[in-house]
């Protein structure tokens, strides 16, 4: 028998029976979610299917539109809560933070769990060694009354990530790099596996980063190997040891692609209006000025992220006229960066730090850009009207690139500050 990818291998366990890429099976499903975007039409077809009990484990998370900046939104919010205590559903309230965030932080994804979520990025669990992948929310209402769901097997792409990390360069950078060679639509509906001494050195945050935007290439799920690191970060997060059992793809596996990149030389990466895959050097953009900043979302708004940023901003002030906007990924994250002084360095650096969750990266309310204006951002989406005004300019980067940068009021290399 052929060897199998780590996506043939979690379907078929979930499915009861040996599939190969390319096969159609229902299986089981382990967890679901759904955020304020997405779960008022969750619960409208729970409702509507007659529901009494939840057939898999679901919880909702408050954080899109958090706390909540008008009548309508409140109105789902509310509705959000009155779920939760009928169907004994876990909900994140409002300050808990981004959905990605504390849903790994409370222990409940394992390696080799099949994840679904009414939400695009639920592929960053694949740091975690978890196939997750994002859904509609009538799909995830099917699996909430069914406990399953159909899928097509996806065929895999293995990407090797080799050489030394160079100083000033960080996972977002790395993601960035690999999303503009394999351009946006370069492995849509495929699975991605990550190996190489990259990887290995990795953090945890790295990897969340990186398995958080292989959906902005098109991906329906990724993966990391789950390693010492993988087993600690569970640990830190109360998970019993002996529940942790990696799935690895066998050696003779097919994959559809095996592609390497060497980063020994690589610089740090910006994505340009209004494509995530329209990355360029650092160096090339150095003179465009920037009105405002963003440090947070669901793909960098982590302790590491927080570090990194405060590291450059401690004791300098921002530039004259750049709104510096910080969201925290979750409230555990905003006060370990408080205990850490990390807050402090960027208040006083004058900055504003707003509720944990996805703060001005969806546009409904924190941080709207006026007319014209450009923003750097450490989300991970930067189409136009992304952050609310279809006329502003979104450019993506990392967090030293994004601190660096509100210092110099324009697109500013991070390696002079480090």
């Amino acid at each position: 028998m052929a060897g199998k990818t780590i996506a043939e291998k979690i379907l078929s366990r979930h499915a009861g029976r040996d599939l190969v890429a390319g096969d159609f099976a229902i299986c089981k499903v382990d967890y679901t979610f759904g955020q304020d975007g997405t779960s008022s039409i969750i619960i409208d077809r729970v409702k509507e299917l007659g529901l009494k009990e939840l057939k898999t484990r679901f919880c909702m998370v408050i954080d899109h539109s958090a706390p909540s900046p008008n009548e309508g939104v409140s109105r789902v919010h509310k509705k959000m809560r009155d779920f939760s205590v009928e169907y004994s559903a876990d909900l994140f309230d409002i300050g808990c933070g981004v959905c990605h965030q504390v849903i790994p932080e409370s222990g409940q994804i394992l390696p080799g769990d099949l994840v679904l979520g009414a939400d695009s990025h639920t592929c960053t669990y694949g740091a975690l060694g978890a196939l997750s992948t994002g859904v509609g929310s009538t799909d995830l209402a099917i699996a909430l009354a069914t406990g399953r769901n159909w899928f097509k097997v996806p065929q895999s792409i293995k990407i090797r990530l080799e050489g030394r990390i160079p100083k000033g360069i960080y996972a977002k950078d790395i993601i960035l790099y690999i999303i503009g060679k394999m351009r946006a639509d370069g492995a849509t509906y495929k699975s991605v596996e990550f190996c190489g001494s990259v990887i290995e050195e990795l953090d945890m945050d790295g990897r969340f980063t990186i398995c958080n935007m292989l959906v902005e290439m098109g991906a329906k799920c990724g993966f990391v190997p789950v390693d010492k690191k993988t087993f600690k970060w569970l640990k830190e997060r109360r998970v019993n040891p002996r529940k942790i059992n990696p799935v690895n793809a066998d050696k003779d596996a097919s994959y559809e692609r095996v592609i390497e990149f060497d980063i020994s030389e690589l610089a740090p990466q910006v994505a340009c209006p209004h494509n995530v895959d329209n990355t360029k050097d650092v160096a090339e953009l150095q003179n465009v000025k920037i009105n405002e900043a963003f440090l947070g979302t669901c793909t960098n708004a982590r302790l590491d992220d927080f570090k990194v940023a405060a590291s450059i901003l401690k004791g300098k002030k921002i530039a004259s006229g750049v709104k510096f906007i910080i969201a925290p990924s979750s409230r555990q994250i905003y006060l370990e960066a408080v205990k850490k002084g990390y807050i402090d360095i960027f208040v006083q650096a004058g900055a504003v730090i707003v509720a944990p969750g996805c703060g001005p990266c969806v546009g409904t309310h924190n941080g709207v850009p006026a007319d014209g204006e450009t923003v750097i951002s450490t989300a991970n989406r930067n189409f136009k009207g992304r952050m609310g005004n279809p006329n502003a300019f979104i450019y993506l980067a990392s967090p030293a690139t994004v601190a660096a940068s509100v210092l110099n009021g324009c697109i500013t290399d991070p390696r002079e500050f480090l």
